[in-house]
């Protein structure tokens, strides 16, 4: 099938699930903070399509790390119930949702900054690219905690859910940590499909 009818096919999921999610979501403020990534990327994904496709794989993981956005905010991330279930069984501190949506926070972009390196740079496959591909990772991951922070500073406790540290004092080093974590695995797994996706077009 024609690649166009596959990016229609995702585009039209993700507005599925951003529906969803913004019907009585836990708190409308957090909803907004956390779907606003996913808006902005829709929209400038959007604009760019006629001039720069990515593989189908990359719009794949787009449209995965923007439903985990959504999910978390329409329950906000401390309270997704699959995640308090968990939480329950296995007795852990936390809901852990939110440790899956900052490792989803390094996996995905690893592959979307890859892409674009690899096809708009005089870049190849290896270890500049790779500790580049990571860096730039860990620069969004820090940008997202300043950005917290400073929505915090502004609203108070409005924004209590959206920076979900569950009593952590360690919460923005975790999350952090995650994303670099996510970085490497996705480059570790996936760079030799991502190759051959790429070669294909």
């Amino acid at each position: 099938m024609n690649s166009k009818f596959y990016h229609l096919s995702l585009l039209i999921s993700v507005l599925l699930v951003l529906t969803w999610s913004g019907i009585n979501p836990y708190d409308r403020f957090t909803w907004l903070l956390e779907v606003l990534p996913a808006l902005l990327g829709t929209v400038i994904l959007a604009a760019t399509y006629g001039k720069f496709k990515f593989t189908t794989f990359c719009y794949l993981l787009i449209a995965v790390h923007m439903a985990i956005l959504m999910v978390g905010g329409h329950y906000t991330y401390a309270r997704v119930p699959l995640f308090d279930w968990l939480k329950e069984v296995f007795d852990f501190s936390r809901n852990h949702y939110d440790r899956i949506g900052h490792f989803t926070q390094g996996f995905v972009p690893a592959m979307v900054a890859r892409e674009i390196l690899l096809r708009l740079t005089p870049l190849k496959p290896g270890k500049m690219l790779s500790f580049i591909v990571i860096s730039i990772c860990l620069a969004i991951s820090a940008s997202y905690e300043l950005i917290e922070w400073w929505v915090a500073l502004a609203t108070g406790t409005a924004a209590e859910a959206f920076l979900g540290t569950q009593g952590d004092v360690w919460d923005t080093q975790w999350d952090m940590f995650l994303a670099l974590c996510g970085a490497a695995t996705s480059l570790l797994i996936f760079s030799g499909l991502h190759n051959r996706k790429l070669n294909a077009i």
